[in-house]
């Protein structure tokens, strides 16, 4: 809260809830952001951005209900979970089909975006779930955005939270190709240098 933004990059396990673990999740770990901001950062309203290529069931299953939660979920329908119960928690839900390329993926982004605007919901907090299994290529998101549209996807919601000024914490979560790791500090890097993510390097210890 006090930088701005935050990012972890071993977290983002979407698919667990407080009471299951699934599809390699097996901490709800956004379930505990939002918990742990309620008890101890003074947040109410939180807004969850979650642009992996799967839906992000676990921290709706918990969140159920909560009207001080607004999730914000882009993914491919055609693939693991399809939780339809999940889904009644969703307040803004973009579904796409295998082999969605970079363009569209990235204007239906901007869309949802776009309509978080234009609510009337006010967070707090900006929770976001930055899968890069949406990646051409990835076995299970199976989508086909490009490296570059990784790149774009994760300023445009950075230059959202800038916009609303609100504090960001960044999940990395799935992504299942050798390059992922690349892609993702990339990104960050791409971020920093955008002075969208204050980036603080420990000095060489030599």
């Amino acid at each position: 809260m006090e930088r701005g933004a935050a990012v972890n990059v071993g977290g983002g396990l979407h698919h667990c809830s407080r009471h299951r673990g699934m599809g390699f999740c097996a901490l709800a770990d956004i379930s505990a952001v939002v918990t742990f901001a309620r008890a101890f950062l003074g947040v109410k309203r939180v807004l969850i951005v979650d642009l992996d290529a799967h839906q992000g069931n676990g921290h709706e299953t918990d969140l159920m209900g909560d009207v001080d939660v607004f999730i914000v979920d882009v993914y491919n329908a055609g693939i693991f979970p399809q939780d339809h119960e999940a889904k009644a928690a969703i307040r803004i839900a973009k579904e796409l089909r295998s082999g969605t390329g970079t363009r569209h993926y990235l204007d239906v982004v901007a869309q949802a975006l776009q309509e978080v605007s234009a609510s009337v919901f006010r967070a707090d907090l900006l929770v976001y779930n930055a899968g890069t299994d949406i990646l051409a290529n990835d076995p299970l998101g199976r989508l086909a955005v490009s490296a570059e549209g990784v790149q774009q996807r994760d300023e445009m919601v950075f230059q959202f939270a800038k916009d609303h000024s609100l504090p960001i914490v960044m999940l990395t979560s799935g992504g299942y190709q050798p390059n992922n790791a690349r892609i993702v500090a990339d990104s960050l890097a791409n971020l920093s240098a955008k002075h969208l993510l204050p980036l603080q390097v420990p000095p060489a210890p030599y």
